[in-house]
């Protein structure tokens, strides 16, 4: 989506609609985004740095858990061991992230006392919670070689919660009103899932035999096409509202994210067929790029609820979307 005609970043808008009545090309003042005593119109979230590394943690612990339930259906016991003790172990990173942020752990667990299905927090709360104890399970099944049976339900089930988990974190801040966040959620679902996939099938292909290896490559390589393409197309929709992934910090991450994630995803899919140092670089690479990705979203976030403009903007979009239509109504009735 770009803006009208008329917008710039001089903080003045005037609507197609509004220069047509006032004559050719007429520059007539509609907003000035400005708000008392120049404050911001939202607030900035109050999540810390907890929280974008939870973003990454959580996509890496759940495409790991699918990756392990598919590589052993497949018969792949070596992806699929190393898949299962990746989740396992960012299983107990995650919850620790986000007792860090909320600050006491009683707060995590007053979470749990309600299922609000309206609410993505609740939901992505019941979510890791579930994810959790089954790869607990599957994890320390596959530590001792016990209770194999119930490792695998447990392993088949913390696959399918896991494409929730990996997934529900762009659903979360999509539904705040944040623009850089809200106004994405169309592809942000999708650069998360993409990144979790390139996440997972990395730290998989780093770990695993290069000679067994070979579904974690292609997971990674599918991974980052998703990533990297969902971001483009993102950007591109927005246009001008999509300025905040563009500027300072956010830029920097931003690049930072684009040249790992291809550099990484490239370099498992050639020379980490070979050799397994290329494939540890290019794993590490890969989740560099996919924690970088999560950050220039965190970040963007928070430059937007800075700036008015980029609340006004979608909202007089929307008026002058409505008073067209109802224009077109009138004319045809």
């Amino acid at each position: 989506m770009s803006l009208p005609d008329g917008e710039r970043r001089g903080a003045t808008y005037v609507s197609p609609d509004a220069a047509h009545e006032n004559g050719r090309g007429a520059m007539t003042e509609r907003a000035r985004f400005r708000s008392y005593y120049g404050r911001p119109i939202l607030k900035e979230p109050v999540w810390t740095w907890e929280i974008p590394w939870y973003f990454f943690t959580g996509g890496l612990t759940g495409a790991s858990s699918a990756l392990a339930a598919g590589a052993r259906i497949a018969g792949n016991e070596a992806v699929a061991r190393r898949a299962t003790l990746t989740a396992l172990v960012m299983t107990a990173v995650n919850p620790a992230l986000l007792i860090a942020d909320l600050g006491r752990p009683e707060r995590f667990l007053n979470m749990l006392r309600l299922f609000k299905v309206t609410s993505p927090m609740s939901v992505g709360t019941w979510i890791l919670s579930a994810h959790g104890g089954a790869a607990t399970l599957a994890g320390s099944s596959e530590l001792t070689g016990r209770a194999p049976r119930a490792g695998l339900a447990a392993e088949l089930a913390g696959g399918a919660l896991g494409c929730a988990l990996a997934t529900y974190t762009a659903l979360l801040v999509s539904d705040t009103a944040v623009p850089a966040w809200h106004q994405a959620r169309h592809e942000l679902p999708f650069v998360f899932a993409g990144g979790a996939m390139a996440s997972a099938g990395a730290a998989a292909a780093a770990l695993s035999p290069v000679s067994e290896a070979g579904p974690a490559r292609r997971l990674t390589v599918a991974g980052a096409a998703l990533e990297l393409g969902a971001a483009q197309v993102m950007e591109h929709r927005l246009g001008e509202l999509g300025e905040p992934y563009h500027e300072g910090q956010v830029e920097k991450l931003n690049q930072a994210a684009k040249g790992l994630t291809a550099a990484g995803s490239l370099l498992l899919a050639t020379a980490g067929r070979r050799s397994r140092l290329a494939a540890l670089a290019g794993g590490v690479a890969t989740l560099a790029g996919a924690a970088c990705e999560r950050w220039a979203i965190f970040r963007a976030g928070f430059q937007s609820a800075r700036d008015p403009k980029y609340t006004v903007v979608p909202q007089r979009l929307r008026l002058d979307e409505r008073r067209r239509a109802m224009a077109d109504g009138a004319t045809q009735s």
